[in-house]
């Protein structure tokens, strides 16, 4: 399947809490992918000034329906919450 939609969350996590904050990613990344309809692929971006989760998805509904999907706001979105300096950035992007 090819990448129709990507889902950026931009983070601004200070140094001291990027380790707990990859430890957030690397245990989700499997069961997003595997459980997670019309997902492909997730990154992580990691910049001197913020870090990025790149989510890539079979189409934008699907990119959209991840955020009010049980694995997104009981687990990812608790595990990450007290390590954000400010709210983050949310973006879907269609592929065109």
């Amino acid at each position: 399947m090819q990448v129709k939609a990507y889902l950026e969350i931009t983070m601004d996590i200070g140094a001291a809490n990027r380790p707990a904050a990859a430890k957030v990613y690397t245990t989700y990344k499997g069961p997003f992918l595997k459980e997670i309809k019309g997902a492909l692929t997730k990154e992580l971006l990691v910049r001197n000034e913020d870090v990025q989760v790149l989510h890539g998805f079979d189409s934008v509904e699907n990119a959209t329906a991840y955020l009010s999907s049980a694995m997104f706001q009981n687990d990812v979105f608790v595990g990450l919450k007290g390590l954000w300096g400010k709210e983050p950035e949310v973006r879907i992007y269609g592929v065109a």
